[in-house]
């Protein structure tokens, strides 16, 4: 009988942990993720994870609801963030980390990365670095299936709350990033809404994550009297009754805090119960002294290696980088048949364009551009650096560039279905872009902008966009380019104006044209005429409907003002929807206001693009021309069939043409 007891405790103690385990409440949503591969049982990686999430769910030195840890080295190392809702208190968020990591371990086996949401927290690890990054994916969306009475109102109501919200959950020194209010709706109905973001992210990391989640409201809860979408990086939730605790909605104004390291090992962190309280109370004393020397020898010793780590790297990424990118000259001519008028793609104002085919058979664009810049040879090295660094689907990728022979030339990637205005400006190529197409030409265009605006290494501003800038891929996705090119080759350029006009006129907004300033307001503007060239398949500067003829901008706004926006639409467009026609034309005339101050920033205009719940303001009457007085700053710098034309014939057919194209704002993002 006595044989048998340990073997009994054992079942018992076996049946303890395996209920213990099965009583985790589920999630609400969890993946387990299994492209970073899988771990072995009883391994390092193990042994780390187990190690980080033990502490990070036992950590009462937090009581903000975030911890960003990491543990172990190099291939062994695990990051892991925990997040807990805004309004949730720390005796609660570390009871659901518990239950997290316990459940989260269990229903992802041996996976090093995986995710999983409670109602109260958020529980994430994985092998590779997470920290500091906006990710938003992978997800999941919850939806409340009743629906609201007066859906137009309630929308709005809603709309004017989460805006509200992302305003206040974004401040930069928010150490939670998280907002929540209510305000009256509908129906005597009173909205819920809560809004969070990691801490770790930028106040516009922040503010991109929670847009791009409540862009998808129309698509998952249209009409709905709640809602919620969890990312990795930002969640939101909304309701019609109260789901959090407001008594509890502090929003602290400290800093969020950066990745730390663990301590080594568990001794650090070694109990004391047992002991008498004096005992207790000198040896938490001793242990915190030296748990704090400690802590900051190695946070100093961390950030000094790091510091030259740094150093290392970037030198070295800056060396590999000029080595790659820069390309001989006779490779060059070679790739291009000697600059052939066979190769020859085009000519713009920076130069003409060849194709050309690298040894390894890829295919490339080539600009040689124009001899005549001030700019240094170093300087402009550093340039093509900075700008082929900058890395989006929907801008032409440059590939390198080469710096012989007084030569400057630029190496891009090769986009086989030529410029956007190849298509839609001729009458029987036009008919190959429905409206599926133009509408994804659109979205993909803004988000380039957007891109160049916001969430570049540079802030970028173009300056020439234009349909002929334009490029479609085999897929017809829209690829934004000469992005970087004013800012290759000139050097007489401020942050907000200039004493050098560069555009193509009927794109320019009309405080650059006639004052040399420009701010990315300039561009929306240019954005606007893209999208009614692009609905219309007509150019800006003429408009024909039958006997009806005039500039693109005036025909727009009358058509639009007589309650016939209709007229605009390109015949050739057969099918689609008249709502997304009709939304992308009241988008433009707000991009093409006279006033830089009304134009909305292109992260709004991408929320409009993207959401129905967005209400437009009505536009007011667009800037239609510049005033043939103020031309004669509009010079054209290359021979092509225009510049036989008189200005006055330029004037009148509204072809004063300058091809040249952006301009970079020189301060870093």
């Amino acid at each position: 009988m006595h044989s048998r007891m340990p073997l009994f405790l054992c079942i018992l103690v076996m049946l303890l942990s395996i209920s213990q385990s099965k009583a985790q409440p589920s999630f609400l949503y969890h993946f387990c993720m299994n492209h970073n591969g899988n771990y072995t049982a009883n391994s390092t990686y193990q042994n780390n994870l187990n190690t980080l999430l033990s502490n990070l769910s036992s950590n009462t030195n937090i009581d903000y609801g975030f911890y960003n840890f990491s543990y172990g080295q190099d291939s062994d190392r695990v990051n892991a963030i925990g997040l807990c809702r805004g309004d949730v208190k720390p005796d609660a968020c570390r009871r659901c980390f518990n239950d997290s990591r316990v459940l989260l371990t269990q229903i992802c086996p041996n996976r090093k990365e995986a995710i999983g949401w409670y109602d109260n927290c958020m529980l994430r690890y994985s092998n590779r670095s997470i920290f500091d990054t906006l990710e938003t994916s992978p997800g999941f969306y919850k939806s409340n299936g009743n629906n609201a009475t007066d859906v137009d109102q309630f929308n709005e109501v809603l709309r004017n709350l989460l805006e509200s919200l992302i305003s206040n959950a974004s401040l930069g020194d928010s150490k939670r990033k998280f907002a929540a209010a209510n305000v009256s709706g509908p129906a005597f109905q009173t909205i819920w809404g809560l809004v969070q973001c990691t801490p770790d992210l930028s106040e516009q990391e922040c503010s991109k994550c929670l847009v791009g989640a409540i862009s998808e409201i129309p698509q998952y809860f249209d009409g709905k009297i709640g809602g919620r979408i969890g990312r990795p990086s930002c969640n939101f939730r909304y309701e019609i009754y109260p789901f959090y605790d407001s008594t509890n909605v502090v929003i602290p104004q400290a800093p969020a805090p950066k990745v730390s390291a663990l301590p080594p090992s568990s001794k650090d962190v070694s109990s004391t119960e047992g002991k008498s309280n004096t005992s207790r109370t000198v040896i938490a004393i001793v242990v915190s002294i030296i748990a704090v020397v400690t802590l900051v020898a190695l946070i100093c010793i961390y950030l000094r290696i790091r510091r030259s780590r740094k150093q290392i790297l970037e030198n070295d990424d800056e060396i590999g980088s000029a080595k790659t990118l820069q390309l001989d000259f006779a490779t060059i001519v070679a790739a291009t048949n000697n600059f052939s008028d066979a190769n020859k793609l085009g000519q713009g104002g920076f130069g003409p364009v060849y194709k050309g085919m690298l040894s390894n058979d890829q295919e490339v664009a080539v600009k040689r551009l124009s001899r005549n810049s001030l700019q240094g040879d170093i300087e402009f090295k550093n340039e093509v650096l900075l700008v082929a660094k900058l890395q989006h689907r929907n801008l032409v990728k440059l590939l390198g560039f080469c710096l012989e022979r007084r030569e400057r030339l630029l190496v891009y990637e090769f986009v086989p279905n030529k410029s956007l205005d190849f298509f839609i400006f001729d009458q029987i190529r036009r008919g190959q872009l429905d409206w599926e197409k133009r509408y994804k030409i659109i979205g993909g265009i803004a988000r380039g902008l957007l891109y160049l605006h916001e969430d570049s290494r540079l802030r970028i501003i173009h300056r020439d966009l234009k349909a002929s800038n334009i490029l479609l891929d085999a897929e017809m996705h829209p690829k934004i380019s000469d992005f970087g090119m004013a800012r290759l080759v000139e050097v007489d350029q401020t942050q907000e104006n200039t004493n050098r006009i560069v555009g193509t006129y009927g794109y320019m907004a009309p405080e650059y044209a006639m004052h040399g300033q420009f701010s990315v307001k300039s561009d929306v503007f240019s954005f606007g005429v893209l999208v009614l060239e692009i609905v219309s398949g007509q150019k800006n500067s003429w408009a024909r409907r039958g006997e009806n003829v005039g500039d693109l901008l005036t025909f727009t706004w009358q058509n639009w003002r007589e309650g016939t926006a209709s007229n605009i639409v390109d015949p050739a467009i057969t099918d689609g929807s008249i709502n997304e026609m009709m939304r992308c034309i009241h988008i433009a005339l707000l991009c093409v206001q006279e006033n830089a101050a009304d134009r909305p920033t292109m992260t709004s205009v991408a929320l409009m693009l993207n959401s129905y719940s967005v209400t437009l303001p009505l536009p007011s009457q667009p800037a239609f021309s510049i005033d043939s007085r103020n031309l004669s700053v509009i010079q054209s710098e290359e021979n092509d069939s225009e510049a036989g034309r008189s200005e006055e014939s330029n004037i009148q057919s509204l072809q004063a043409s300058v091809k040249e194209s952006s301009i970079t704002k020189p301060f870093p993002r």
